[in-house]
């Protein structure tokens, strides 16, 4: 299995000396997969683990399951090495292979991941201790202030497959993450406009003080809102159904990780979707 060797290439201790067996790579990354469809932290699934027969059934029943401590470092050599990018350019190669390929197009929108904060006389960056985020930052939306990251994820039209994200700080700005590309269209709401896509740019216009949006403006508005709001459903499914809108974890990388096995775990159940659509 293609993503089985690409997670095997994070050890280097299989050599003819011996050394201590690591445990199966897709067995960890299973676990890190239901965490995220049950919104689990290491210690919960690791309970989980030892508790439900389901949970066993979909690892193949380990004996013993991994601990807490090993899920954590698992997750940790994958920020260290990169490989959570690695994986996920596999994932997208493979659904290519099924025929899924981006066709019609993309839709592009972000949303904030919340963090720990904790009180403001503590140190951030390297010098934090507690277990509060040292990267995140604090932003402000409408009449809402948030802490924390942003994520971003460009889904295509076709499918409502997540196709590329980012993980970022929550100050930066929605216009400042492009993940479109070249001669792809890619529809954006008008947190975007005034910002140029590598693709072929489907942005909503936004009035301003020197022009306000003119009847032709508000009805290309309306028709790319009405192509774009499928691409709300994997914020609605991360956030309500995985439960996946707030972290732990105190850095962008280690954010980034956990985002990056979050949009695969959508992406697992959305072809589930598509095959009780008849789909695929």
């Amino acid at each position: 299995m293609p993503i089985r060797q690409r997670l095997d290439e994070m050890y280097h201790n299989k050599s003819e000396k011996g050394g201590r067996l690591n445990c199966d790579v897709i067995l960890m990354f299973k676990i890190l997969i239901l965490q995220q469809w049950f919104g689990l932290n290491d210690l919960e699934v690791e309970r989980q683990m030892a508790d439900r027969i389901s949970f066993m059934s979909f690892l193949g029943f380990p004996n013993p399951p991994p601990d807490s401590r090993t899920i954590w470092l698992f997750k940790e050599r994958m920020a260290e090495t990169g490989m959570d990018n690695v994986v996920w350019a596999e994932l997208q190669r493979q659904l290519d292979a099924m025929g899924l390929r981006v066709k019609r197009g993309t839709m592009q929108d972000a949303t904030f991941i919340e963090a720990d904060h904790g009180s403001s006389n503590k140190p951030r960056g390297d010098e934090a201790k507690t277990r509060r985020s040292k990267d995140g930052t604090w932003a402000k939306k409408g009449d809402e202030t948030h802490f924390g990251y942003k994520f971003h994820q460009k889904t295509d039209i076709d499918y409502c497959l997540i196709r590329e994200f980012a993980t970022t700080t929550a100050s930066l700005h929605d216009s400042q993450v492009d993940l479109s590309v070249e001669d792809e269209p890619v529809f954006r709401d008008r947190g975007y406009f005034g910002a140029k896509a590598k693709g072929i740019d489907f942005t909503m216009k936004r009035r301003t003080t020197e022009k306000p949006l003119e009847e032709l403006d508000k009805e290309r508005n309306r028709l790319i809102s009405k192509v774009r709001s499928p691409g709300e459903r994997p914020h609605a499914v991360i956030k309500r159904i995985f439960n996946s809108g707030r972290v732990l974890v105190t850095t962008v990388r280690r954010v980034s990780v956990k985002m990056m096995v979050t949009a695969f775990a959508f992406n697992l159940y959305q072809l589930c979707t598509l095959k009780k659509w008849n789909v695929i």
